[in-house]
């Protein structure tokens, strides 16, 4: 695999409450809401160099399974 940084986690408990970070985990909530509706489109805009690409492959790999 990977070279694995902050294996406790620590510093992602510290940063976790701050104002700067951004849970993308409710996306989730809101496309498992949309399901099943006549929405057939849903734009996630964001700056460039924020994590769409890495975004998208949660996305996918959420709904692969």
């Amino acid at each position: 695999m990977g070279l694995y940084l902050n294996p406790n986690a620590a510093y992602f408990e510290e940063v976790a409450g701050d104002e700067i970070y951004v849970d993308k985990t409710l996306l989730i909530a809101k496309l498992n809401a949309l399901l099943g509706t006549s929405e057939k489109f849903v734009c996630v805009s964001q700056p460039r160099r924020f994590g769409k690409t890495i975004m998208g492959a949660m996305i996918s790999a959420y709904y692969s399974k």
